[in-house]
């Protein structure tokens, strides 16, 4: 993911976004698509019963789109070349508890999911694996990236990224999910690149040399002497130094490819989803969704319909 400078925009690269604004040069990011579905090495009879069964239940929850092209891509740094899914998969991550309130809420949670017989998707976020659970039967054992549980401050603001534990449930799925970035990515992007950070104001946003931004049919665009001119949808919006949060609902304000090719939706904000990035499964990566290889993350879209319960200790 790397950026580069060009006028008054910021593009971030997953397969082709080019930049405007003076930022870094462009690395080529290619996402490859998994195509076989995953199952443990330990399923029986019981656990391939299981999968017919699962398989009738997981089909036509969700409206299908076409699919898009990668277009943008977060801008979080990426990991350190130590930090790779071989990492992630060969190394048994420290038990790490944020309180005494936390680890009791992992037990709980951890108990919770084996008194269950209901088909289930489990995840021990300190393991960094999940486990799709039918009665006693394990259906699917993958690696998973996990929240970083790290601290952002940046422009006044605060945000700490961490994969909550608990109970959840499978609220909606989709495939070829666009993203709308939270304003954590935004200073993100602002902080990497030394800008100054501001939202977008309803009506005219003025800029320093007289000219303004206005959305009009969900586009940003800048007025200039009357005339209305659209900025790219796939490049960060800069001006005078700083980047401009566009509203919610504009174009401008979704990603194409950020998930990947399969997202399954557990509320507020916490999503199980593919990524381009497939270095940091098995790793502390995220801002607290649960990242799968695309194998991994179809199979579970495929199989969990919705209501399907989650359990992550």
């Amino acid at each position: 993911m790397m950026y580069c400078r060009m006028g008054g925009a910021v593009r971030r690269e997953t397969g082709g976004r080019h930049a405007h604004s003076h930022m870094r040069d462009m690395l080529d990011n290619h996402c490859e698509r998994g195509a076989a579905m995953r199952l443990s090495a330990r399923v029986g009879t019981g656990a391939l019963v299981a999968v017919a069964l699962v398989a009738s239940l997981g089909g036509a929850q969700s409206s299908r789109t076409g699919s898009s092209p990668l277009a943008r891509v977060q801008s979080v740094a990426m990991r350190t070349a130590s930090d790779t899914i071989e990492k992630g998969l060969d190394a048994r991550p420290t038990q790490a508890f944020r309180s005494r309130n936390d680890s009791l809420a992992s037990v709980r949670t951890r108990q919770a999911a084996d008194r269950s017989s209901d088909l289930r998707i489990v995840v021990s976020l300190n393991d960094r694996m999940l486990w799709a659970i039918m009665g006693p039967d394990t259906l699917l054992t993958a690696p998973v990236a996990v929240a970083t549980e790290e601290t952002l401050e940046y422009a006044g603001r605060s945000w700490h990224f961490e994969t909550p534990r608990g109970v959840r449930t499978v609220l909606a799925k989709r495939e070829n999910p666009a993203w709308t970035p939270p304003e954590w990515h935004y200073a993100e992007v602002a902080r990497e690149n030394g800008l100054k950070l501001a939202a977008m104001k309803p009506g005219r946003t003025m800029l320093s040399d007289g000219r303004w931004l206005e959305v009009r049919n969900k586009e940003v665009g800048v007025v200039q002497n009357g005339e209305f001119a659209l900025l790219p949808t796939d490049e960060e919006v800069i001006f005078d130094n700083t980047l401009f949060i566009p509203p919610i609902g504009t174009l401008n304000r979704r990603i194409e490819g950020e998930l990947g090719h399969h997202m399954l939706d557990t509320g507020n904000g916490f999503l199980f989803h593919g990524t381009p990035y497939k270095a940091t499964i098995g790793t502390a990566a995220t801002h607290g969704c649960i990242r799968l290889r695309d194998e991994d993350i179809q199979w579970l879209y495929d199989m969990m319909p919705v209501g399907t319960r989650v359990y992550i200790y």
